[in-house]
């Protein structure tokens, strides 16, 4: 795995860092937490990166323990988000953009009926060190997971 070298937007940060993070669980490589590690310090510097690592950490041991079936995530470099991963993002905005309905609905998209609570207070965590740091997302990175439940659920066509 590589460092990267520039700084991230904030949707690219989270998203990195949670197919990082959870990567490192799946597959107990400690190169993949370096990688986020390496993502965070050149986009925040060191020094914020210590403290927002800890929380994508608290928030992702959640979503670890949390969920009911196997996360997703793309291979560590990919340029696109899979499915989980833009879920993911959207409870981070969510979160930072106080939009309940939504946050709950991506909670049971990512994690399912599970207890989601200690989960969102451990996104909120997150979502506001982010946000102390400049790191704040649009409303618009919110997916409407309703449409995606229909799309997964509809067979490809012929």
């Amino acid at each position: 795995m590589t460092s990267r070298t520039a700084p991230l937007s904030p949707e690219r940060l989270i998203g990195v860092g949670f197919r990082g993070w959870l990567a490192g669980y799946q597959y107990q490589d400690v190169s993949c937490w370096e990688y986020v590690w390496n993502a965070y310090a050149t986009t925040l510097g060191p020094k914020h990166a210590k403290s927002a690592v800890a929380e994508l950490s608290g928030w992702l041991r959640q979503v670890n323990d949390s969920a009911c079936r196997r996360i997703e995530t793309y291979p560590t470099g990919c340029a696109g988000f899979c499915q989980d991963e833009c879920i993911a993002i959207s409870v981070i905005a969510a979160c930072q953009n106080a939009y309940c309905p939504a946050l709950r609905a991506c909670a049971f998209a990512l994690v399912g009926p599970s207890n989601i609570e200690r989960m969102l207070a451990e996104a909120q965590d997150f979502a506001d060190r982010l946000r102390a740091m400049d790191q704040c997302l649009s409303p618009n990175v919110i997916c409407n997971v309703a449409a995606v439940a229909d799309r997964s659920s509809t067979p490809p066509p012929n």
